[in-house]
């Protein structure tokens, strides 16, 4: 088996005329043969006559050239088409006048310039061939002749036809491969963005909690100790987002954040200055797929928005888990303030709707009674790609 695989791979190495030349060669011994004279295509009713210098000649000419019938495919039809002339003027009837159908498949197939004028020369010449071949002939019936010409055309339209397949398919998969390309720009956007804005957002408002702690050194020390750590961890979870973009990130170490990561979103959301009320309720599965990341950027960019336009409000985080579902409840009572807000894009909760969907879970997100803003989602276990 290994032996086959591999000899099948060396042949599909091999240039598309080597590869074809054994045909056109297979079919030149054939007709050769005594055996097969005479057996080949008889057009225009001419006696079979036998073989001689030009017999040679017209088989070479029919066989030999599908060598190139890929690569130079008018070059093999015409080729093939004047072996046909003189196989059929001279009444050799070669099993050699098989390989006109085959040219003509592969022209239909391959030729990529100058098919209309390939077609027009070819009816050209075909009437040119029947003409001479009536006059030498004991004078078939022309329905004869245009019955052989519909086959050839026939011949040609099937090709065409597996052209157009084969360029639509290739199509259909350049299409694919964009939106491919496409979300995932937009899954490595969408980890940016929930990495970058949490941070930043983060470093931001103790950066300004920072600027009223110059009275209390121990107080601005502990809070400028949050910003460096809110850095390093921006930076980390930037190059293992980065690396994604490395060929060779699949040799690295899994970087999935589980829902239990959820206690540093909130230790950290707490040094920021926001009380926050951490609840986790069941216990998290063995196994949950894309589930945990998502809960997670679910209750990243909810603690972000706190952090921006409720900073200081009484924030609660509720994370349960069941057997087949993550619920998610963050929500605010709308008593901080905005001031220290960097502002916003709006894409963080599109973003969120878009990730829940995919796994086909439930996301809401506004504002609630009594004042405050809340974010629910429920995130269907499992895993998805």
């Amino acid at each position: 088996m290994i032996d086959s695989r591999r000899a099948l791979g060396l042949w599909r190495r091999l240039d598309v005329t080597v590869r074809d030349l054994p045909l056109g060669l297979l079919f030149l011994v054939a007709s050769l043969m005594p055996s097969l004279q005479g057996h080949g295509t008889e057009f225009g009713g001419l006696p079979t006559r036998p073989g001689d210098a030009l017999a040679g000649v017209a088989a070479v000419l029919q066989c030999v050239p599908i060598a190139v019938r890929r690569r130079w495919p008018l070059v093999c039809l015409a080729l093939v088409s004047a072996g046909f002339a003189l196989d059929q003027i001279r009444g050799y009837h070669l099993f050699a006048g098989t390989m006109l159908p085959i040219a003509l498949l592969s022209a239909g197939m391959h030729l990529e310039r100058h098919r209309r004028a390939t077609v027009i020369g070819g009816t050209v010449a075909f009437a040119a061939l029947s003409a001479e071949m009536y006059r030498r002939g004991p004078g078939e019936a022309v329905i004869e002749f245009v019955a052989f010409y519909l086959t050839l055309a026939l011949v040609w339209g099937i090709g065409a036809w597996m052209r157009s397949a084969r360029a639509a398919e290739a199509d259909r998969r350049r299409r694919v491969a964009e939106d491919a390309r496409n979300a995932e720009r937009s899954r490595i956007a969408r980890e940016l963005h929930d990495v970058v804005t949490h941070h930043v957002t983060a470093m931001v408002v103790q950066s300004e909690a920072a600027r009223y702690l110059t009275a209390a050194p121990e107080r601005l020390d502990e809070t400028l100790a949050g910003v460096s750590d809110t850095g390093r961890r921006a930076i980390t979870d930037l190059r293992h987002l980065l690396d994604l973009l490395n060929p060779d990130h699949g040799t690295a170490e899994p970087r999935t954040p589980p829902v239990g990561r959820v206690l540093t979103l909130v230790e950290q959301t707490r040094r920021a200055g926001q009380p926050v009320e951490f609840t986790e309720e069941g216990t998290p599965a063995a196994s949950t797929g894309s589930s945990d990341l998502v809960a997670y950027r679910v209750v990243q960019e909810a603690l972000t928005n706190a952090l921006k336009y409720d900073h200081g409000g009484k924030t609660s985080v509720l994370v349960r888990h069941g057997e087949r579902e993550i619920t998610v409840e963050v929500g605010t009572d709308g008593s901080g303030t905005g001031a220290s807000s960097p502002g916003g894009s709006g894409r963080g909760l599109a973003g969120l709707q878009e990730r829940v969907d995919v796994l086909g879970g439930q996301f809401s997100a506004g504002r609630r009674d009594g004042g405050g803003f809340v974010v629910r989602a429920r995130i269907p276990g499992g895993s998805v790609a």
